[in-house]
Protein backbone atom coordinates (compact mmCIF):
# COMPACT_ATOMS: atom_id res chain seq x y z
CA UNK A 1 0.00 0.00 0.00
CA UNK A 2 2.26 2.89 -1.13
CA UNK A 3 1.64 6.14 0.65
CA UNK A 4 3.24 9.39 0.69
CA UNK A 5 6.32 9.93 3.73
CA UNK A 6 5.24 11.45 6.91
CA UNK A 7 8.89 11.53 8.23
CA UNK A 8 10.58 13.24 4.79
CA UNK A 9 14.49 13.50 5.03
CA UNK A 10 17.30 13.76 3.00
CA UNK A 11 18.42 10.38 4.40
CA UNK A 12 15.86 8.21 3.27
CA UNK A 13 15.63 5.49 0.98
CA UNK A 14 14.39 5.23 -2.50
CA UNK A 15 11.98 2.69 -1.89
CA UNK A 16 10.91 4.35 1.48
CA UNK A 17 7.28 5.23 1.65
CA UNK A 18 4.57 5.65 4.22
CA UNK A 19 1.33 2.87 4.54
CA UNK A 20 -1.28 4.97 6.15
CA UNK A 21 -5.02 4.83 6.47
CA UNK A 22 -6.34 8.18 6.24
CA UNK A 23 -9.78 7.76 7.80
CA UNK A 24 -9.02 8.81 11.56
CA UNK A 25 -12.92 8.48 12.59
CA UNK A 26 -12.96 4.80 11.84
CA UNK A 27 -10.09 4.36 14.62
CA UNK A 28 -10.57 2.63 18.07
CA UNK A 29 -7.54 4.64 20.07
CA UNK A 30 -8.95 7.70 22.24
CA UNK A 31 -7.78 11.25 21.63
CA UNK A 32 -4.86 11.62 24.22
CA UNK A 33 -5.76 12.82 27.76
CA UNK A 34 -5.07 16.05 28.75
CA UNK A 35 -3.27 14.62 31.62
CA UNK A 36 -0.91 12.25 33.27
CA UNK A 37 -3.05 9.93 35.92
CA UNK A 38 -2.80 10.97 39.38
CA UNK A 39 0.61 8.87 40.94
CA UNK A 40 0.87 6.36 38.24
CA UNK A 41 2.95 4.05 39.91
CA UNK A 42 5.65 1.53 38.49
CA UNK A 43 3.94 -1.40 40.89
CA UNK A 44 -0.08 -0.16 39.90
CA UNK A 45 0.89 -0.24 35.90
CA UNK A 46 3.31 -3.26 35.69
CA UNK A 47 0.93 -5.50 37.53
CA UNK A 48 -2.12 -4.45 35.76
CA UNK A 49 -0.03 -5.22 32.50
CA UNK A 50 0.92 -8.56 33.69
CA UNK A 51 -2.67 -9.27 34.84
CA UNK A 52 -4.59 -8.53 31.61
CA UNK A 53 -1.64 -9.72 29.40
CA UNK A 54 -3.67 -12.30 27.26
CA UNK A 55 -5.98 -9.99 26.28
CA UNK A 56 -3.52 -8.50 24.34
CA UNK A 57 -1.49 -11.40 23.26
CA UNK A 58 -0.48 -11.46 19.05
CA UNK A 59 -1.91 -14.67 18.94
CA UNK A 60 -0.76 -14.96 15.44
CA UNK A 61 2.91 -15.05 16.75
CA UNK A 62 2.96 -18.73 19.43
CA UNK A 63 6.38 -20.14 18.84
CA UNK A 64 9.89 -19.00 18.16
CA UNK A 65 10.26 -19.45 14.72
CA UNK A 66 7.79 -17.05 13.32
CA UNK A 67 8.55 -15.81 9.61
CA UNK A 68 9.17 -12.50 7.77
CA UNK A 69 6.02 -13.51 6.32
CA UNK A 70 3.85 -13.92 9.74
CA UNK A 71 4.33 -10.17 10.33
CA UNK A 72 3.78 -8.53 7.26
CA UNK A 73 0.31 -9.00 7.32
CA UNK A 74 0.20 -8.02 11.50
CA UNK A 75 1.68 -4.75 10.65
CA UNK A 76 -0.27 -3.89 7.83
CA UNK A 77 -3.28 -4.21 10.29
CA UNK A 78 -1.56 -2.21 12.77
CA UNK A 79 -1.13 0.60 10.09
CA UNK A 80 -4.46 0.55 9.22
CA UNK A 81 -5.01 2.28 12.66
CA UNK A 82 -6.20 6.05 12.19
CA UNK A 83 -2.96 7.11 14.67
CA UNK A 84 -0.48 4.74 13.78
CA UNK A 85 2.35 5.27 10.33
CA UNK A 86 3.65 2.00 9.04
CA UNK A 87 6.97 3.04 7.28
CA UNK A 88 8.68 1.18 4.47
CA UNK A 89 12.11 2.33 5.44
CA UNK A 90 14.61 0.19 2.92
CA UNK A 91 15.67 -3.80 1.51
CA UNK A 92 17.45 -6.31 3.51
CA UNK A 93 20.20 -7.74 2.32
CA UNK A 94 17.67 -10.89 0.55
CA UNK A 95 14.95 -7.75 -0.64
CA UNK A 96 12.65 -7.87 2.34
CA UNK A 97 10.79 -4.63 3.32
CA UNK A 98 11.75 -3.36 6.65
CA UNK A 99 9.29 -1.58 8.04
CA UNK A 100 9.21 0.79 11.07
CA UNK A 101 5.86 1.72 13.26
CA UNK A 102 5.12 5.48 14.10
CA UNK A 103 2.90 6.18 17.05
CA UNK A 104 2.38 9.04 19.38
CA UNK A 105 2.44 12.45 19.53
CA UNK A 106 5.22 13.37 22.64
CA UNK A 107 8.22 15.47 21.86
CA UNK A 108 10.07 12.25 23.33
CA UNK A 109 11.05 10.01 20.88
CA UNK A 110 11.51 6.34 21.75
CA UNK A 111 13.28 3.83 19.11
CA UNK A 112 13.29 -0.13 19.49
CA UNK A 113 13.74 -2.57 16.92
CA UNK A 114 14.22 -6.39 17.80
CA UNK A 115 15.61 -9.57 15.64
CA UNK A 116 19.17 -7.42 14.66
CA UNK A 117 20.11 -11.36 15.05
CA UNK A 118 17.49 -13.60 13.23
CA UNK A 119 17.38 -16.09 16.00
CA UNK A 120 16.60 -13.70 18.83
CA UNK A 121 12.90 -13.21 18.40
CA UNK A 122 11.75 -12.80 22.06
CA UNK A 123 11.04 -9.11 21.75
CA UNK A 124 9.43 -9.09 18.44
CA UNK A 125 6.29 -10.97 19.59
CA UNK A 126 6.69 -8.71 22.92
CA UNK A 127 6.23 -5.28 20.31
CA UNK A 128 3.37 -6.72 18.55
CA UNK A 129 1.79 -7.45 21.83
CA UNK A 130 2.76 -3.40 22.79
CA UNK A 131 1.19 -2.79 19.57
CA UNK A 132 -2.24 -4.25 20.27
CA UNK A 133 -2.42 -2.90 23.74
CA UNK A 134 -1.23 0.73 22.24
CA UNK A 135 -3.75 0.79 19.63
CA UNK A 136 -6.54 -0.85 22.27
CA UNK A 137 -9.24 1.34 23.95
CA UNK A 138 -10.68 0.62 27.23
CA UNK A 139 -10.18 0.84 31.41
CA UNK A 140 -6.41 1.53 31.00
CA UNK A 141 -6.75 4.48 28.53
CA UNK A 142 -5.16 6.80 31.20
CA UNK A 143 -1.55 5.31 31.29
CA UNK A 144 -1.72 4.73 27.67
CA UNK A 145 -2.99 8.22 26.80
CA UNK A 146 -0.36 9.44 29.15
CA UNK A 147 2.43 7.69 27.31
CA UNK A 148 1.13 8.76 23.72
CA UNK A 149 0.84 11.91 24.66
CA UNK A 150 4.27 12.21 26.11
CA UNK A 151 6.17 10.27 23.61
CA UNK A 152 6.96 9.17 20.02
CA UNK A 153 7.15 5.57 19.59
CA UNK A 154 9.28 4.32 16.64
CA UNK A 155 9.79 0.20 16.44
CA UNK A 156 11.75 -1.71 13.84
CA UNK A 157 10.28 -5.36 14.52
CA UNK A 158 12.41 -7.66 12.62
CA UNK A 159 15.50 -5.81 11.80
CA UNK A 160 17.15 -8.82 9.88
CA UNK A 161 14.37 -10.26 8.18
CA UNK A 162 16.84 -12.55 6.16
CA UNK A 163 18.45 -14.20 9.34
CA UNK A 164 15.02 -14.13 10.70
CA UNK A 165 13.58 -16.86 7.97
CA UNK A 166 16.51 -18.77 8.51
CA UNK A 167 16.51 -18.73 12.26
CA UNK A 168 20.37 -17.60 12.44
CA UNK A 169 22.12 -14.79 13.28
CA UNK A 170 24.07 -13.55 11.08
CA UNK A 171 23.06 -11.25 7.81
CA UNK A 172 23.19 -13.55 4.55
CA UNK A 173 26.75 -11.85 4.11
CA UNK A 174 27.69 -13.57 6.89
CA UNK A 175 28.32 -10.47 8.97
CA UNK A 176 27.07 -9.89 12.72
CA UNK A 177 25.11 -6.64 12.40
CA UNK A 178 25.83 -6.03 16.18
CA UNK A 179 29.32 -5.87 14.98
CA UNK A 180 28.70 -3.35 11.74
CA UNK A 181 28.04 -0.20 13.74
CA UNK A 182 31.77 0.97 12.37
CA UNK A 183 32.11 -0.05 8.65
CA UNK A 184 27.89 -1.13 7.97
CA UNK A 185 28.44 -3.10 5.06
CA UNK A 186 25.43 -4.23 5.35
CA UNK A 187 21.96 -2.64 3.81
CA UNK A 188 20.53 -3.48 7.38
CA UNK A 189 23.23 -1.79 9.26
CA UNK A 190 23.18 1.32 6.92
CA UNK A 191 19.24 1.56 7.72
CA UNK A 192 19.55 1.49 11.69
CA UNK A 193 22.08 4.47 11.36
CA UNK A 194 19.91 6.36 9.30
CA UNK A 195 16.75 5.80 11.07
CA UNK A 196 18.70 6.74 14.75
CA UNK A 197 20.15 9.82 13.37
CA UNK A 198 17.09 11.15 11.13
CA UNK A 199 14.80 11.02 14.93
CA UNK A 200 17.36 11.90 16.81
CA UNK A 201 16.10 9.67 19.22
CA UNK A 202 16.12 10.39 23.08
CA UNK A 203 16.18 7.17 23.89
CA UNK A 204 16.96 3.71 22.47
CA UNK A 205 15.97 0.20 23.23
CA UNK A 206 18.16 -2.73 21.85
CA UNK A 207 16.49 -5.45 22.04
CA UNK A 208 17.88 -9.53 21.78
CA UNK A 209 18.02 -12.51 23.68
CA UNK A 210 20.70 -14.03 25.35
CA UNK A 211 21.80 -17.67 25.97
CA UNK A 212 19.97 -19.44 28.37
CA UNK A 213 22.74 -20.31 30.14
CA UNK A 214 23.69 -17.01 32.13
CA UNK A 215 23.29 -17.04 35.83
CA UNK A 216 22.59 -13.99 37.91
CA UNK A 217 26.33 -12.97 39.60
CA UNK A 218 27.10 -15.96 41.34
CA UNK A 219 23.82 -17.62 42.68
CA UNK A 220 22.05 -21.04 40.90
CA UNK A 221 19.19 -18.63 39.11
CA UNK A 222 18.82 -18.60 35.70
CA UNK A 223 19.39 -14.99 34.18
CA UNK A 224 15.67 -14.20 32.77
CA UNK A 225 16.40 -10.74 31.88
CA UNK A 226 19.86 -8.81 31.47
CA UNK A 227 19.94 -5.47 31.22
CA UNK A 228 23.31 -2.59 29.86
CA UNK A 229 23.32 0.65 29.37
CA UNK A 230 26.33 0.24 27.15
CA UNK A 231 29.80 2.28 27.58
CA UNK A 232 30.41 5.09 24.76
CA UNK A 233 34.40 4.67 25.62
CA UNK A 234 36.62 2.49 26.61
CA UNK A 235 36.61 4.29 30.03
CA UNK A 236 33.07 3.61 30.53
CA UNK A 237 32.25 7.11 31.46
CA UNK A 238 29.12 8.22 32.74
CA UNK A 239 27.60 11.13 30.94
CA UNK A 240 23.85 12.44 30.90
CA UNK A 241 23.29 10.26 27.97
CA UNK A 242 24.39 6.82 29.23
CA UNK A 243 23.18 8.28 33.35
CA UNK A 244 19.30 7.99 31.82
CA UNK A 245 19.73 4.47 30.67
CA UNK A 246 21.33 3.67 33.90
CA UNK A 247 18.43 5.27 35.54
CA UNK A 248 15.29 3.26 33.48
CA UNK A 249 17.00 0.53 34.11
CA UNK A 250 17.64 0.47 37.83
CA UNK A 251 13.20 1.06 37.69
CA UNK A 252 12.75 -1.46 35.20
CA UNK A 253 15.11 -3.99 37.22
CA UNK A 254 12.91 -3.00 40.82
CA UNK A 255 9.76 -3.37 39.15
CA UNK A 256 11.26 -7.19 38.09
CA UNK A 257 11.40 -8.08 41.17
CA UNK A 258 7.80 -8.59 42.04
CA UNK A 259 7.28 -11.41 38.80
CA UNK A 260 11.00 -13.07 38.92
CA UNK A 261 12.97 -12.33 42.17
CA UNK A 262 16.43 -12.54 41.38
CA UNK A 263 16.54 -13.68 37.88
CA UNK A 264 17.61 -10.27 36.75
CA UNK A 265 21.42 -9.11 35.46
CA UNK A 266 23.77 -6.78 33.76
CA UNK A 267 25.42 -7.48 30.56
CA UNK A 268 29.39 -6.73 30.35
CA UNK A 269 29.64 -3.33 29.88
CA UNK A 270 32.90 -3.55 28.13
CA UNK A 271 33.43 -1.18 25.33
CA UNK A 272 32.98 -2.40 21.89
CA UNK A 273 33.21 0.10 19.51
CA UNK A 274 31.80 -2.02 16.67
CA UNK A 275 28.68 -2.54 18.69
CA UNK A 276 25.80 -0.56 17.61
CA UNK A 277 24.30 -0.12 21.33
CA UNK A 278 27.90 1.45 22.29
CA UNK A 279 27.95 3.95 19.34
CA UNK A 280 24.13 4.88 19.35
CA UNK A 281 25.21 5.98 23.14
CA UNK A 282 27.73 7.85 21.62
CA UNK A 283 25.97 9.29 19.28
CA UNK A 284 23.53 10.56 21.93
CA UNK A 285 20.63 8.05 22.06
CA UNK A 286 20.12 6.66 26.05
CA UNK A 287 20.25 3.39 24.87
CA UNK A 288 18.89 0.42 26.88
CA UNK A 289 19.50 -3.17 25.96
CA UNK A 290 17.88 -6.01 26.89
CA UNK A 291 18.46 -9.29 26.75
CA UNK A 292 16.14 -11.87 27.01
CA UNK A 293 17.64 -15.39 28.50
CA UNK A 294 16.48 -18.60 30.04
CA UNK A 295 13.65 -19.30 32.41
CA UNK A 296 12.67 -22.82 33.39
CA UNK A 297 9.70 -25.04 31.65
CA UNK A 298 9.86 -21.88 29.19
CA UNK A 299 11.10 -23.23 25.99
CA UNK A 300 9.53 -21.28 23.34
CA UNK A 301 10.18 -17.91 25.75
CA UNK A 302 6.21 -17.40 25.73
CA UNK A 303 6.56 -16.25 29.92
CA UNK A 304 9.65 -14.33 29.10
CA UNK A 305 7.88 -12.36 25.96
CA UNK A 306 5.47 -11.49 28.24
CA UNK A 307 7.66 -10.16 30.55
CA UNK A 308 9.19 -8.11 28.00
CA UNK A 309 5.73 -6.95 26.96
CA UNK A 310 5.53 -5.79 30.51
CA UNK A 311 8.99 -3.97 31.16
CA UNK A 312 8.60 -2.17 27.33
CA UNK A 313 5.14 -1.00 28.28
CA UNK A 314 6.34 0.21 31.66
CA UNK A 315 9.97 1.79 30.57
CA UNK A 316 7.25 3.51 28.16
CA UNK A 317 5.42 5.44 30.93
CA UNK A 318 8.76 6.06 33.32
CA UNK A 319 10.01 8.21 30.07
CA UNK A 320 6.63 9.77 29.27
CA UNK A 321 6.12 10.87 33.04
CA UNK A 322 9.69 11.33 33.52
CA UNK A 323 9.84 8.86 36.97
CA UNK A 324 13.09 7.40 35.69
CA UNK A 325 14.81 10.31 36.65
CA UNK A 326 14.01 9.75 40.44
CA UNK A 327 16.05 6.42 39.92
CA UNK A 328 19.56 6.55 41.71
CA UNK A 329 22.06 5.23 39.42
CA UNK A 330 23.75 2.82 42.35
CA UNK A 331 20.69 1.45 41.77
CA UNK A 332 21.86 0.29 38.39
CA UNK A 333 25.46 -0.14 39.50
CA UNK A 334 23.73 -2.56 42.56
CA UNK A 335 22.72 -5.13 39.82
CA UNK A 336 24.35 -8.74 39.31
CA UNK A 337 26.21 -9.16 36.57
CA UNK A 338 25.64 -12.24 34.37
CA UNK A 339 27.50 -15.28 34.88
CA UNK A 340 27.83 -17.93 32.17
CA UNK A 341 27.73 -21.13 34.36
CA UNK A 342 24.27 -22.70 33.87
CA UNK A 343 23.66 -26.29 32.15
CA UNK A 344 20.32 -27.93 31.25
CA UNK A 345 21.66 -30.77 34.10
CA UNK A 346 24.11 -31.31 35.99
CA UNK A 347 25.07 -35.00 37.66
CA UNK A 348 26.91 -34.43 40.66
CA UNK A 349 29.06 -37.01 42.54
CA UNK A 350 28.92 -39.68 39.99
CA UNK A 351 31.39 -42.20 40.02
CA UNK A 352 33.32 -43.26 36.71
CA UNK A 353 35.66 -46.49 36.31
CA UNK A 354 38.62 -46.17 34.08
CA UNK A 355 39.98 -49.85 34.22
CA UNK A 356 40.92 -50.12 37.59
CA UNK A 357 40.97 -46.72 38.88
CA UNK A 358 37.80 -45.26 40.30
CA UNK A 359 36.74 -41.96 40.92
CA UNK A 360 34.05 -39.35 41.22
CA UNK A 361 32.85 -36.07 38.82
CA UNK A 362 30.19 -33.79 38.15
CA UNK A 363 28.74 -34.48 34.70
CA UNK A 364 27.28 -31.26 32.90
CA UNK A 365 24.70 -31.74 29.73
CA UNK A 366 23.38 -29.36 27.28
CA UNK A 367 20.74 -30.13 24.77
CA UNK A 368 21.40 -28.39 21.54
CA UNK A 369 18.65 -27.06 18.89
CA UNK A 370 18.84 -28.46 15.08
CA UNK A 371 16.95 -26.35 12.73
CA UNK A 372 14.61 -29.14 10.56
CA UNK A 373 12.28 -27.97 8.33
CA UNK A 374 13.16 -24.84 6.78
CA UNK A 375 14.02 -23.74 10.34
CA UNK A 376 10.33 -24.04 10.79
CA UNK A 377 11.10 -26.44 14.07
CA UNK A 378 14.07 -27.84 15.56
CA UNK A 379 15.02 -31.52 17.36
CA UNK A 380 17.59 -31.53 20.27
CA UNK A 381 20.73 -32.83 20.35
CA UNK A 382 21.88 -33.67 23.82
CA UNK A 383 25.61 -34.08 24.25
CA UNK A 384 28.25 -34.38 27.70
CA UNK A 385 29.68 -30.88 27.75
CA UNK A 386 32.26 -30.97 31.10
CA UNK A 387 33.12 -33.27 33.21
CA UNK A 388 35.01 -33.11 36.38
CA UNK A 389 34.54 -30.22 39.32
CA UNK A 390 31.62 -28.31 38.54
CA UNK A 391 30.80 -27.04 41.65
CA UNK A 392 31.22 -23.28 40.29
CA UNK A 393 28.13 -23.80 38.15
CA UNK A 394 24.79 -24.94 38.58
CA UNK A 395 22.20 -26.45 36.24
CA UNK A 396 18.38 -25.58 35.58
CA UNK A 397 17.90 -29.92 36.74
CA UNK A 398 20.35 -30.67 39.01
CA UNK A 399 20.65 -34.63 40.75
CA UNK A 400 22.82 -35.49 43.41
CA UNK A 401 24.13 -39.34 42.26
CA UNK A 402 26.22 -40.01 45.47
CA UNK A 403 26.82 -43.38 45.44
CA UNK A 404 26.08 -44.34 41.98
CA UNK A 405 28.13 -45.76 38.91
CA UNK A 406 28.03 -43.88 35.49
CA UNK A 407 28.46 -46.15 32.33
CA UNK A 408 28.06 -45.15 29.00
CA UNK A 409 23.86 -46.38 27.28
CA UNK A 410 23.88 -50.04 25.92
CA UNK A 411 22.12 -50.77 22.98
CA UNK A 412 19.37 -53.46 22.99
CA UNK A 413 21.04 -56.57 21.62
CA UNK A 414 16.85 -57.06 19.68
CA UNK A 415 16.55 -55.37 16.31
CA UNK A 416 13.27 -54.36 14.63
CA UNK A 417 13.53 -53.84 10.54
CA UNK A 418 11.76 -50.44 10.69
CA UNK A 419 11.67 -47.63 12.77
CA UNK A 420 7.48 -47.87 12.43
CA UNK A 421 7.60 -51.37 14.26
CA UNK A 422 8.52 -49.72 17.69
CA UNK A 423 6.50 -49.95 20.49
CA UNK A 424 6.51 -47.11 23.29
CA UNK A 425 5.04 -49.73 25.94
CA UNK A 426 8.37 -51.71 25.04
CA UNK A 427 10.78 -48.58 25.51
CA UNK A 428 9.65 -48.61 28.81
CA UNK A 429 10.72 -52.27 29.29
CA UNK A 430 13.98 -51.45 28.14
CA UNK A 431 15.23 -48.35 29.82
CA UNK A 432 14.30 -50.37 32.98
CA UNK A 433 17.14 -52.80 31.65
CA UNK A 434 19.58 -49.67 31.16
CA UNK A 435 19.14 -49.56 27.58
CA UNK A 436 19.06 -46.20 25.49
CA UNK A 437 19.18 -47.50 22.17
CA UNK A 438 17.25 -50.10 20.04
CA UNK A 439 19.08 -51.17 16.46
CA UNK A 440 16.60 -50.28 13.34
CA UNK A 441 17.90 -52.42 10.15
CA UNK A 442 15.96 -49.93 7.88
CA UNK A 443 16.98 -46.54 9.45
CA UNK A 444 14.65 -43.49 9.05
CA UNK A 445 16.18 -40.43 6.87
CA UNK A 446 15.57 -37.80 9.78
CA UNK A 447 18.44 -37.66 11.79
CA UNK A 448 16.06 -37.91 15.30
CA UNK A 449 13.27 -39.92 16.18
CA UNK A 450 10.19 -39.73 18.20
CA UNK A 451 10.67 -42.78 19.83
CA UNK A 452 11.95 -42.39 23.62
CA UNK A 453 15.06 -44.04 22.80
CA UNK A 454 17.94 -43.40 20.38
CA UNK A 455 17.71 -45.40 17.36
CA UNK A 456 21.20 -46.66 15.61
CA UNK A 457 21.73 -48.97 12.62
CA UNK A 458 24.90 -51.68 14.07
CA UNK A 459 25.48 -52.27 17.75
CA UNK A 460 28.62 -50.39 16.99
CA UNK A 461 27.21 -46.93 16.68
CA UNK A 462 28.86 -44.21 18.72
CA UNK A 463 25.90 -43.38 20.42
CA UNK A 464 26.52 -43.02 24.34
CA UNK A 465 29.62 -42.21 26.39
CA UNK A 466 31.05 -40.66 29.57
CA UNK A 467 33.51 -38.11 28.26
CA UNK A 468 32.86 -33.95 27.12
CA UNK A 469 31.68 -33.96 23.59
CA UNK A 470 30.15 -37.56 24.01
CA UNK A 471 26.36 -37.89 23.10
CA UNK A 472 24.40 -37.30 26.41
CA UNK A 473 23.63 -41.22 26.70
CA UNK A 474 23.77 -42.79 29.67
CA UNK A 475 23.01 -45.10 32.56
CA UNK A 476 23.46 -44.81 36.49
CA UNK A 477 23.34 -47.72 38.63
CA UNK A 478 23.13 -48.60 42.18
CA UNK A 479 25.20 -51.99 42.17
CA UNK A 480 23.57 -54.16 39.47
CA UNK A 481 20.28 -52.34 39.19
CA UNK A 482 19.65 -49.05 37.00
CA UNK A 483 18.63 -46.06 38.78
CA UNK A 484 18.87 -43.42 36.31
CA UNK A 485 18.63 -43.56 32.04
CA UNK A 486 20.20 -40.24 30.42
CA UNK A 487 18.34 -40.15 26.61
CA UNK A 488 19.51 -37.51 24.71
CA UNK A 489 20.66 -35.21 27.82
CA UNK A 490 16.67 -36.44 29.42
CA UNK A 491 16.89 -37.59 32.84
CA UNK A 492 14.57 -40.40 33.37
CA UNK A 493 14.22 -42.27 36.87
CA UNK A 494 13.59 -45.82 36.31
CA UNK A 495 13.36 -47.05 39.62
CA UNK A 496 10.25 -49.72 40.16
CA UNK A 497 8.15 -46.87 41.66
CA UNK A 498 8.40 -44.06 38.68
CA UNK A 499 6.21 -42.91 36.58
CA UNK A 500 8.48 -43.95 33.27
CA UNK A 501 5.68 -42.83 30.31
CA UNK A 502 4.87 -39.51 32.05
CA UNK A 503 8.70 -38.43 31.97
CA UNK A 504 8.49 -39.91 28.26
CA UNK A 505 6.12 -37.26 27.34
CA UNK A 506 8.72 -34.57 28.33
CA UNK A 507 11.39 -36.04 25.80
CA UNK A 508 11.17 -33.91 22.95
CA UNK A 509 13.20 -36.40 20.46
CA UNK A 510 16.10 -38.94 20.75
CA UNK A 511 18.61 -39.47 17.81
CA UNK A 512 18.96 -41.53 14.86
CA UNK A 513 22.76 -42.92 14.54
CA UNK A 514 24.14 -44.85 11.44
Amino acid sequence: MPGKMRYPSSGEMQDSSVDKKQDPSSGEMPEPSTGIPAQPSSDMFAHRLFDSYDRYRERALYHRRFKYQDIVPLLHEIGEHPEVDLIREGKSTGGRTIYRIRMGSGDTSVLLWSQMHGDEPTATMALFDLFRFLTARDEHDEWRNAILRNVTIHAVPMLNPDAADLFQRHTPLGIDMNRDALQRQCPESRLLKRIRHDLNADFGFNLHDQSTRYSVGETSKSTVIAFLAPAYNAERSVNPVRKRSMQVIAGLSDMLQAFIPGHVATYSDEYEPRAFGDQIQKWGTSAILVESGGMKDDPEKQGIRKLNYVLLLEALRSIATADYESCPVDRYEAIPPNRFRLYDTILRNVTLHSGDRKFVVDIGMNRIECNTEGALDYYERGEITEVGDLSGCNGYDERDMTGLRGVAGAVSPEAVTAAAELDRTRAVDLLRLGFTAVRVEGLPEKPYTGFPLNIVGNMKSRQSGTLPESPANLVLYDGDEPVYVVINGNLVDVRPEADIPGQLEHIRNALVFH
